[in-house]
C-alpha cells in the first residue's frame, strides 16, 4: 500500500511507476455526431482524436461483453511500458486483450472503479521468405570488393 498523497503531489503510478496519463473514457448510451463504431469490439466512440483533453465517449452494443462496471462508470486509461508488469499484484477487470494492432490493453479495479492500461509497441516489419532468401544466395558469390 502506498503512503498518503499530499495535494500538490501527481498520483503514485505516475510519478514512482511511470504511467503515463492516455484518455478518461466515459459511457453514454445515445448516439452522438460523428462516433465511429468499432465492430469487432461492439462499441461506438467519439472524441479521442479531437478532445484536447483525451476523452473519449463510449457506447456499448447490448453485444458487447464487458463487465457492467465498465459499461456505467467512467474509467481513467494510462499507458505503461509493460502491461504483465503493471497487472502484478492488481485485481484484473479484463484480462490483457490486443484489440487492434500494435497494442495489448487491460482493465484493472481500484477501489472499485475501473482503470484501463495500454502498452503501445511497434509492429515489427515482416520480409517476404522468397525475398529474403534470394537476397541470401545472391550475397553468397561476392567477394570482398563487393563484386
Amino acid at each position: 500500500m502506498m503512503g498518503k498523497r499530499l495535494n500538490h503531489e501527481p498520483p503514485a503510478v505516475t510519478a514512482k511507476l511511470g504511467w503515463r496519463y492516455h484518455h478518461i473514457g466515459i459511457p453514454y448510451t445515445q448516439p452522438r455526431a460523428q462516433e465511429h463504431h468499432v465492430a469487432h469490439l461492439g462499441v461506438h466512440v467519439s472524441g479521442f482524436e479531437t478532445s484536447p483533453y483525451g476523452i473519449e465517449w463510449i457506447r456499448f452494443e447490448p453485444h458487447c461483453d464487458v463487465p457492467a462496471i465498465v459499461r456505467t462508470v467512467p474509467h481513467i486509461a494510462f499507458a505503461v511500458d509493460d502491461l504483465d508488469e503493471a497487472l502484478k499484484g492488481r485485481r484484473i477487470l479484463i484480462a490483457p486483450t490486443e484489440p487492434s494492432v500494435g497494442v495489448r490493453v487491460a482493465f484493472i479495479l481500484d477501489d472499485g472503479a475501473p482503470v484501463e492500461l495500454l502498452q503501445f509497441y511497434a509492429a515489427k516489419p515482416v520480409r517476404p521468405k522468397a525475398r529474403h532468401a534470394s537476397v541470401q544466395k545472391g550475397r553468397r558469390g561476392r567477394t570482398d570488393s563487393g563484386k
